[in-house]
């Protein structure tokens, strides 16, 4: 069932002959959305979307690698078989889905048409902006197919009347992630969208890793260390959240040794498959958030909380 987005009353100016409010859109109270990539056709694949079903999350943004076997029709059906036909789920492309990426966008395509009350524009899962519920959020294949388009993201993301903004692609710069990934990405994408404040959902490697609230990605400046991530113009963070269920790999133990992150989990850890689970409009409180990545043995390894000031 779609749930319309409340609207925020963040400040307002009075004057003698006239009242000027200004709201910002915000998602449904505890409005739960589940980050994953790198997902497969296993029985840990399964489980991750049973998790997701579990933990009540209302959609899903996948970064990118959908089966391993160039199956479109296949990964359609885990989807459907564990969360339903009409579920909302959307995704960004990744390397691993180019062979087949005709097939896929398809998929998506004809998911876009069941999910009520979306609002999407651009190319499926290359360049796409998206609203729904509360939330906007980019699609970016920026890396493995398409070029990285500033005024794309400059405009879709700054100023406007959402409070949580969320850019979606599958690789990663070297810094960005803790494994054996090489710069794929560029600084560009990742200053855009710490521009806006928004939320920064990876995949590509097959770990878990969150950063410290930073002021900039490129130069890896910290902006604070506070379990509360306070969101705002130029501020924001990035994580890697690709245990979806194909693999799982070891940290490098030099980049997870960096200032910058603020929670990891691979197999040096004796990870398992799980997401990143975040809460919008936490309690009712519309510029709050809470967030967890949690395996699908139960086991919760990071949890932190959002603060927008966008």
């Amino acid at each position: 069932m779609f749930l319309k987005p409340y609207l925020l009353n963040v400040s307002y100016f009075q004057s003698s002959t006239q009242t000027i409010t200004f709201e910002k859109i915000a998602p449904p109270a505890d409005f739960k959305v589940a980050f994953l990539a790198d997902q497969g056709l296993t029985n840990d694949s399964r489980a991750v979307l049973k998790l997701v079903k579990q933990e009540g999350a209302s959609m899903v943004i996948h970064s990118g690698d959908f089966d391993y076997a160039d199956n479109p029709s296949a990964w359609d059906t885990q989807i459907n078989e564990i969360l339903g036909q009409d579920f909302p789920y959307f995704a960004s492309v990744g390397n691993h889905d180019l062979k087949a990426w005709d097939g896929y966008q398809t998929k998506l395509n004809q998911r876009l048409e069941r999910i009520q009350g979306e609002k999407c524009q651009g190319e499926v899962g290359v360049e796409m902006i998206c609203r729904y519920n509360g939330l906007v959020f980019i699609l970016s294949g920026v890396g493995t197919k398409g070029t990285f388009n500033e005024e794309f993201f400059s405009k879709n993301l700054e100023n406007n009347r959402y409070s949580w903004r969320i850019c979606s692609w599958h690789k990663n710069q070297h810094l960005m992630q803790v494994g054996e990934k090489t710069d794929e990405v560029g600084w560009g994408p990742y200053e855009a969208c710490s521009k806006a404040g928004a939320i920064i959902a990876t995949g590509h490697e097959h770990s878990y890793s969150r950063t410290q609230l930073m002021s900039s990605f490129q130069t890896q400046t910290v902006a604070g260390t506070a379990n509360t991530l306070g969101l705002s113009p130029g501020k924001s963070f990035a994580f890697v959240s690709g245990m979806a269920g194909h693999s799982i790999r070891p940290q490098d133990n030099a980049l997870a040794k960096n200032p910058w992150w603020a929670s990891i989990y691979t197999a040096s850890q004796s990870a398992s498959s799980g997401a990143l689970f975040c809460s919008f409009n936490t309690g009712g409180q519309k510029n709050n958030a809470a967030c967890y990545f949690k395996d699908i043995n139960g086991k919760i390894v990071d949890h932190f909380s959002l603060l927008s000031n966008n």
